[in-house]
């Protein structure tokens, strides 16, 4: 029995809990450590579209057991261009002169 961890994109199913008879991908955020019962976990995260885009944010209360990891979620900053800063980067900003 492995926990999700935080990025995780699971597939739940009527296997993880009765209440999920259609199926449903899920971005986990936390798992909590709530005192509950032996093999079963509280998950908040998002719900996921066919895209991989985030369409609701849900706490869901699964046996792990149940759960098929998919993954990790994809990095949104490929879909915008965005790029991570180099380690060790010194940050730069344009200054503008003002006029006196």
């Amino acid at each position: 029995m492995v926990l999700p961890r935080s990025g995780d994109v699971i597939h739940v199913t009527k296997a993880a809990s009765v209440q999920f008879a259609s199926p449903m991908l899920f971005r986990v955020i936390r798992v909590h450590d709530w005192p509950t019962y032996e093999g079963w976990v509280w998950l908040d995260g998002y719900e996921l579209n066919s895209a991989g885009d985030a369409v609701e944010r849900r706490s869901i209360f699964v046996q792990v057991n149940g759960l098929r990891p998919v993954g990790k979620a994809p990095d949104p900053r490929a879909r915008n261009g965005r790029q991570p800063a180099r380690p060790g980067a010194v940050p730069t900003r344009t200054v503008r002169a003002t006029n006196r």
